[in-house]
């Protein structure tokens, strides 16, 4: 395995990790400030649009690289 795919291995793992810490983060700091379910829905929200942006960016920049 070449040096360049097994980092783009690992960064696909580790920022899925992170995402899924990030979320863990979330939902802890929702249950503990009693945010109740539209708080809740509205922290994972913001959580899930800056997620949707680095999905975007990748597809972007995977797209324009091909060209």
């Amino acid at each position: 395995m070449s040096p360049e795919k097994f980092e783009e291995l690992m960064m696909t793992a580790m920022i899925t990790v992170l995402v899924g810490f990030m979320a863990f983060i979330v939902w802890d700091l929702a249950k503990k400030s009693k945010a109740g379910r539209f708080g809740t829905m509205i922290l994972f929200l913001a959580l899930g649009l800056g997620v949707l942006g680095f999905v975007i960016k990748t597809v972007i920049i995977g797209s324009l690289e091909g060209l």
